[in-house]
């Protein structure tokens, strides 16, 4: 049966409460108004009580500076690791803490860059959203852990997301040559020729977990689901060898993206 999502797209993630409420504890133990905790940094009262009642999310930088403010002694920065980090994402995007637990993460990319491999400038170009962005790039840790062991990542792009032009020359360039850069023996990355294949109904990822189940997740024009079906994970996994069937090997793949990068984004 697939998990699904939330219908309301705009729900205020209950984690965000519970930051806001430690914000507030502080701020009221200081004895300062919304305005003039805000008058120290300086923002609005009502962006401080927007953060309050979780309709915001601050970034790090705000809340390590709001910890120094308020005496917090580090449990504001604690709290933003541990309540917001993820709020930047969707109540309903269930995805990061099955990719967290996955041994091997599989993916098909139909548009853009799997966010696991984006840089900061391309996500930055994407989402427009400084705490979304520092969410996608929080995410990327699991690629350079040791304990537990970093999950097995196979990414097949089809070859139109190296010329789809995503924040300029300059962050293509950057895109595409940190896509070089990351091959290695337990990542790596195939280009699909853009052509009809079995991908063209969109994105979607397979993770195996460490009792071998598999979790799909797939991305639709209003949202992600993740699901769990072992009908729907068969025929994505079904996907999955067909299009690394018709893709590039990984040798050749490189010569591509290099190509694109000389005759494209220089």
């Amino acid at each position: 049966m697939a998990r699904k999502p939330s219908r309301n797209l705009h729900a205020v993630s209950p984690t965000l409460i519970a930051f806001g409420n430690q914000v507030r504890f502080y701020r009221e133990r200081m004895g300062l108004s919304q305005d003039r905790l805000g008058e120290r940094f300086p923002v609005t009262g009502s962006y401080i009580g927007q953060v309050e009642v979780g309709k915001t999310r601050c970034t790090f930088e705000f809340a390590e500076q709001l910890d120094g403010i308020v005496g917090a002694q580090g449990c504001l920065k604690l709290l933003w690791r541990d309540l917001v980090e993820e709020a930047a994402y969707p109540v309903w995007f269930d995805w990061p803490p099955i990719e967290r637990e996955a041994v091997m993460v599989e993916a098909f990319e139909l548009s853009v860059v799997h966010g696991l491999l984006q840089t900061p400038k391309y996500a930055s170009a994407l989402l427009d959203d400084e705490a979304a962005v520092s969410a996608r790039m929080s995410r990327q840790s699991i690629l350079s852990r040791e304990d537990p062991p970093a999950p097995a990542l196979s990414v097949l792009l089809d070859e139109s997301v190296l010329n789809r032009d995503v924040g300029g020359p300059e962050v293509m360039r950057e895109q595409l040559e940190h896509l070089v850069a990351l091959q290695k023996k337990r990542l790596t990355i195939q280009v699909v020729p853009s052509e009809v294949h079995d991908g063209l109904s969109g994105s979607f990822i397979l993770a195996t977990m460490p009792d071998r189940s598999e979790v799909a997740y797939v991305e639709t024009a209003l949202r992600g689901m993740t699901m769990a079906g072992a009908a729907d994970v068969t025929k994505l996994s079904e996907a999955l060898v067909s299009l690394r069937s018709g893709a590039y090997s990984v040798r050749d793949s490189v010569e591509i993206i290099r190509k694109v990068v000389a005759e494209k984004w220089t």
